[in-house]
C-alpha cells in the first residue's frame, strides 16, 4: 500500500530547512554553506534533506523565491481596490517590508546578488523575481494612470524601473550600514515614490 503524504506536515518541515538554510547562507554566504551544516541547523539527515530539496542550489533558490506567492495574492487583491494610486503604494512597502522584518534577510538578498554573478542559474531566478514584482508595479501604475492619478509625463516601464531600485536601495542599505534602519525608512519610501508619480 503506497504511504500517504501529511501535506502540512510536509510543508512545515520543508519550510523549517528553508528557515534553517535561510540564516546559514545570509550568515556564511552561499559558497561556505554545506547540506552538512544545513542538516545539522535543521536537525535532519542528509537523506531527509534530498527528501525535500535535490540539491544546495535548489535549496537557495527555493529560499530566494519563498515570498513570491504572498506577493502575486496581495497582488491579486489590490488590482480591485477602488484607489489604484494607494493600491500601488501599498504593493511598493509590501516589497520592502522584508527588509524590515529580520536582519538577515538583506544580508540574505546581498549575498544572492554577488552569487548571481557567479551562477547563471541564480541569476535567471533572481531576474524572473525581479520581473514578477516590476510586473505588479507596472499593472498598478496603468490603473493609477487611468485614473489621472499619477503625471501624464510618466513612461510606466522607465517609472516602474525606479521604484524598484528606490525598493532595492533600502535592502542594500540595510545589508552595508548597521545603523540604517529599514522599518523608519519604508514610510519616506512610500512618500519619495508618491512624490515621484505626481511629476507631471
Amino acid at each position: 500500500m503506497a504511504r500517504t503524504v501529511d501535506v502540512e506536515k510536509y510543508a512545515h518541515n520543508r519550510q523549517h530547512v528553508l528557515d534553517c538554510a535561510a540564516a546559514l547562507f545570509a550568515k556564511r554566504g552561499y559558497e561556505r554553506t554545506t547540506t552538512a551544516l544545513i542538516c545539522s541547523q535543521a536537525g535532519i539527515s542528509p537523506g531527509k534533506l534530498y527528501h525535500y530539496f535535490t540539491s544546495k542550489k535548489q535549496v537557495f533558490l527555493a529560499v530566494l523565491s519563498q515570498d513570491e506567492q504572498d506577493t502575486k495574492m496581495l497582488l491579486e487583491s489590490l488590482v480591485s481596490d477602488p484607489d489604484p494610486l494607494e493600491a500601488l503604494l501599498a504593493y511598493v512597502a509590501h516589497l520592502a517590508e522584508p527588509a524590515a522584518a529580520h536582519p538577515m534577510v538583506p544580508q540574505l538578498v546581498l549575498e544572492a546578488m554577488l552569487q548571481a554573478h557567479r551562477d547563471p542559474e541564480v541569476r535567471q531566478e533572481l531576474e524572473r523575481v525581479d520581473q514578477g514584482e516590476k510586473e505588479g508595479i507596472r499593472l498598478l501604475m496603468r490603473r493609477a494612470a487611468d485614473a489621472d492619478q499619477i503625471g501624464r509625463s510618466l513612461a510606466i516601464d522607465h517609472a516602474a524601473s525606479w521604484i524598484s531600485a528606490m525598493v532595492s536601495a533600502v535592502y542594500l542599505n540595510a545589508a552595508l550600514d548597521p545603523d540604517f534602519d529599514a522599518a523608519g525608512h519604508i514610510p519616506q519610501l512610500v512618500v519619495t515614490v508618491r512624490a515621484f508619480l505626481a511629476v507631471s
